[in-house]
């Protein structure tokens, strides 16, 4: 008579059926249950006075890429940035800032003015005790900026010869606009000892203006300022032109610098003004990730977001593709060299003399 098997000897037998039972079940709970919410990812951009330009574009990076669950514009492939994104903005006190900030790896990214992210690279200015900013990298170049003077219109400044003796904010320490600004009154031989300065932000510097306590202010950003067109349209501040052989000087040193003219009707009442133009770049470190940042700038890029874009429209070529690679002072970030080569959207390389 064979002899019967001990339990000892089903318990291998009796564990593998268990536990693939406890698969089974397993794989059933999961199907039931709701995909997984993507990971949240934070990236934020460091702009500049909530009056300003600056701000402005931020709030509609934010709107454009983020990408929470339950959007449902984000439903279309592209039209927003990676799952999970939530883009944020912080005002500060502008370029200078934001690129000591972007270049430490304290912010992931900031918006900053050309000729102060030359000064940047270079380690020069207001960078010479940092040196170099090695880790600064071009997202894209995003729009061009206007100098804007303005004066109150009791001042009887007209031209900026005039801003001698006068009470003139060159704006705060922390802003390109005082980058600009300086070389602007260089360039027309006019020294900052010869004026009555004042390193007050363009809020502050428009109050005291309508005030009586200042009698001009210096303001880069992209036309029109909402700030520049209440002040115009109340009638208590003018827009003085920036032109002439101080201009040219200014172009000549400058070479971040562009001829400009603030065109007639961009301001209500305000004839055509020259001025001088200057790029604005939205850059990050150089350890963020590549994907990263391809999708955002595939999403920023993206044309179904152009009635977006183009309702907020400031200064020129504004999120223009075609803008966007040209001059990247700091290098191209990896993530958004690849989306602009697939766009083939990166400038043709210089051609090479004959030897």
């Amino acid at each position: 008579m064979t002899p019967k098997p001990s339990v000892h000897a089903w318990r291998p037998v009796i564990a593998a059926v268990f536990g693939l039972a406890v698969l089974v079940c397993m794989a059933a709970i999961a199907k039931a249950q709701p995909a997984a919410l993507p990971q949240r990812i934070s990236f934020q951009v460091l702009t500049g006075s909530t009056s300003g330009t600056y701000f402005r574009v931020g709030e509609l990076l934010a709107g454009l890429l983020s990408h929470p669950p339950g959007i449902s514009r984000c439903e279309t492939v592209n039209l927003c940035g990676p799952a999970g994104l939530i883009v944020s903005t912080r005002a500060t006190q502008g370029s200078i800032a934001n690129l000591l900030s972007v270049n430490s790896g304290a912010a992931n990214s900031g918006l900053a003015q050309a000729d102060v992210l030359a000064m940047a690279v270079a380690g020069q200015g207001p960078f010479a005790r940092q040196g170099p900013a090695q880790q600064l990298r071009t997202i894209a170049n995003l729009y061009g900026e206007d100098l804007h003077l303005i004066a109150s219109r009791k001042s009887n400044i007209v031209r900026v010869a005039d801003l001698r003796g006068k009470r003139v904010s060159l704006s705060t320490e922390g802003s390109g606009t005082i980058i600009t600004a300086r070389a602007t009154l260089a360039a027309y031989r006019l020294p900052e000892w010869r004026l009555v300065p004042n390193y007050e932000g363009a809020d502050r510097a428009a109050a005291l203006l309508r005030q009586g306590q200042l009698d001009a202010f210096f303001f880069v950003g992209g036309a029109p300022v909402t700030l520049v067109t209440q002040l115009l349209n109340d009638g208590v501040a003018v827009l003085v032109p920036i032109d002439g052989e101080g201009r040219r000087r200014l172009l000549a040193q400058q070479k971040y610098l562009t001829e400009q003219t603030i065109a007639q009707g961009t301001y209500p009442g305000a004839v055509a003004v020259e001025t001088v133009g200057i790029a604005a770049h939205w850059v990050t470190n150089a350890s963020q990730p590549n994907d990263l940042i391809y999708g955002m700038v595939r999403a920023l890029y993206n044309g179904r977001n152009r009635p977006m874009i183009e309702a907020r429209r400031a200064g020129h070529n504004f999120l223009d593709i075609n803008f966007a690679a040209r001059n990247p002072i700091a290098p191209l970030h990896p993530g958004a060299e690849r989306f602009f080569r697939e766009m083939r959207a990166l400038p043709a390389p210089a051609a090479v003399p004959p030897r």
